[in-house]
């Protein structure tokens, strides 16, 4: 999962990306101080590889990862070049989902780029330059569609509908994403690589003051509600605060994040939102040489997931052999699953499960 961090000039996104990741990006205090994307893989917090480990004791233990990639702060006049915005706009492209850095706090020592802070405005001419962007995209897509028309093949004909439905939304100031397609119209267009197609989280940046919900914080209200409006997802963050648990060690982290009321972090819960956005699950494999995490699309077939590991394995798929988390988590060991039968025989076709234990037999 490649998570893409966004938003206006100092609202926080560097000194997010730097706590989350401690990969030591540049945070300054003037605009355009990321100029090339900084890209930091962590690895997915996830009791539940903490738990498989301790009862299989394997000799290697890798968990799956998520890539955030710090992206230079847009301006105004980003979609036409202003503050190198080509260039940034190129970066997001890549990225499977936006991570929007809205600021929400309040310092008269970090300066603003528009004077003052306003989410909803924030937000906005974020969304316009991403539309403007698109919108530029869109209209040599269409001549080229318009082109093909001329070898009277039918899909030409569809595939233009489906462009100019998008273009009205644009030419209204509405993302793609917020317009109603079919997923077969969403594959027709993902060549396009639109921005606005891309799922959403806004990370609400808040003062120390406003953690653990930031209940009753209007500038956070403003994002919820745009979010709201356009289905997207909200993860309220403290930039500063993440920066000082990412120094911790886990017991520390447990108890400083106890302090102040939290559960988890501001990193676990955007690798858990960013998951459930772009409808990611966790599965694993195990065994006494390794016990490994994998992620994987929701509603993936056992077949298909074997090729995840190995295309050998989906090729000479023979069978998966599944126990649930919560099973192996009760029972202590594999050799007690089988004995109560949680240990199941698996065909192609088993849509695989977020927590799922297993093991493919193949030949080939």
């Amino acid at each position: 999962m490649q998570l893409g961090i966004v938003g206006l000039p100092n609202v926080g996104k560097s000194t997010l990306f730097n706590a989350i990741t401690k990969a030591g990006a540049e945070a300054a205090n003037y605009p355009f101080c990321t100029i090339d994307p900084n890209v930091g893989v962590v690895e997915v917090p996830d009791r539940r590889l903490a738990r498989i480990t301790e009862i299989y004791k394997p000799e290697e233990v890798v968990p799956t990862v998520t890539e955030f990639v710090d992206i230079a702060g847009l301006v105004r006049g980003a979609s036409q070049g202003e503050g190198l915005g080509n260039k940034f706009l190129s970066h997001i492209r890549e990225v499977d989902a936006i991570v929007h850095v809205v600021r929400c706090f309040q310092d008269s020592n970090v300066t603003h780029v528009e004077g003052d802070i306003g989410p909803a405005r924030d937000i906005d001419t974020i969304n316009m330059e991403l539309i403007l962007a698109d919108m530029e995209t869109l209209e040599r897509r269409i001549e080229r569609t318009r082109k093909m028309l001329k070898t009277h093949d039918k899909k030409y004909e569809v595939e233009l509908q489906v462009l100019e439905k998008i273009q009205a939304a644009l030419d209204t100031g509405r993302p793609v994403r917020g317009v109603a397609l079919s997923p077969e119209e969403m594959l027709m267009i993902k060549d396009a690589n639109l921005l606005t197609a891309k799922p959403v989280l806004y990370a609400a940046n808040v003062g120390e003051e406003d953690l653990p919900e930031a209940e009753g914080n209007s500038l956070v209200d403003e994002v919820k509600a745009i979010a709201a409006e356009e289905g997207s997802e909200v993860v309220v963050v403290c930039a500063k605060i993440e920066a000082e648990i990412a120094e911790l060690q886990d017991e520390e982290k447990e108890e400083f994040l106890n302090d102040l009321g939290l559960q988890e972090s501001g990193l676990d819960r955007l690798i858990r939102t960013g998951y459930h956005l772009l409808g990611l699950i966790t599965f694993f494999t195990a065994g006494p040489n390794q016990v490994r995490a994998w992620t994987l699309r929701k509603d993936t077939r056992a077949q298909q997931a074997a090729g995840k590991i190995h295309t050998d394995m989906e090729r000479g798929f023979i069978r998966a052999e599944v126990m649930s988390y919560s099973d192996i988590d009760s029972d202590g060991s594999q050799a007690v699953a089988r004995e109560k039968g949680h240990l199941r025989l698996e065909g192609r076709d088993y849509i695989i499960k977020d927590g799922d234990v297993v093991y493919f037999r193949f030949n080939v």
